[in-house]
């Protein structure tokens, strides 16, 4: 099973989502993937997350986790012990999003939502200070990100595999070329950089 979790004010009509989608259809796997519209409360999103995988083999799971959904990922991936693959995932969102606190859009539609202040003490809730078995872990990360500082990616999953992009920007544009790769890290086969 690959669970897919968007980032903040994304959806499951995000770029990277859609082809993900597209890839698994192609490759006869379309069963195996799950990409729910996640509440704007972390906790709400957590349960939603949680209510797919409940039942799963964890050895059968990979995350993959865009920004926002990187952190929650991290945290699902240290309480089930699955795998997770995070591609230029917030390490630090407390800090990132309490700018965000008040009523604004999705990216990908009209719809307006609020991000509460009490979302801010949720994410605080789901901080995960160092990641247990590195191995588990796969994370794409692009330099030219403009909305994280790549650099608390890298330092942050120290020890797992890491694919360091240069250039690129936070969406990822070449994400749809690296899915060989992202199947070959899900499937359990060494994936080369």
């Amino acid at each position: 099973m690959i669970l897919y979790l968007h980032g903040f004010r994304s959806s499951p009509s995000s770029f990277k989502a859609r082809r993900m989608q597209e890839y698994m259809q192609r490759i006869g796997r379309a069963a195996e993937f799950f990409c729910p519209a996640l509440s704007p409360s972390p906790a709400m999103a957590i349960a939603q997350a949680e209510q797919i995988l409940d039942g799963t083999d964890p050895a059968d799971v990979t995350i993959i986790g865009s920004s926002l959904g990187g952190y929650y990922a991290t945290w699902l991936a240290e309480k089930y012990g699955c795998k997770a693959m995070l591609v230029n995932p917030a390490v630090k969102p407390p800090r990132e999003l309490e700018s965000y606190v008040g009523v604004t859009t999705y990216y990908h539609s009209d719809e307006v939502f609020e991000f509460k202040a009490e979302y801010v003490d949720e994410l605080r809730a789901l901080a995960i200070a160092d990641i247990t078995q590195p191995e588990r872990y796969f994370l794409l990360a692009a330099t030219g990100d403009e909305v994280l500082d790549w650099r608390e990616m890298v330092t942050f999953y120290q020890g797992a595999q890491q694919l360091i992009i240069q250039g690129s920007d936070h969406g990822l544009a070449e994400f749809a070329d690296m899915f060989d790769q992202l199947m070959a890290f899900c499937d359990g086969k060494q994936a080369h950089a």
